[in-house]
């Protein structure tokens, strides 16, 4: 997949973190990655549980 939306596989996995041994992201970067606010994307996560 191919397009001008997508982002290099370095730049995401740059924003992975092992907590726990668990892989997690954290909500600022989730945020950055789509385009929007923090709390814009903490509003439609509790949305859409």
């Amino acid at each position: 997949m191919n397009n001008e939306n997508s982002l290099p596989d370095e730049i995401i996995s740059s924003k992975i973190y092992f907590i726990r041994l668990q892989k997690v992201m954290l909500d600022a970067d989730l945020a950055e990655l789509y385009g929007v606010e923090t709390k814009q994307l903490k509003r439609q996560v509790r949305r859409n549980i």
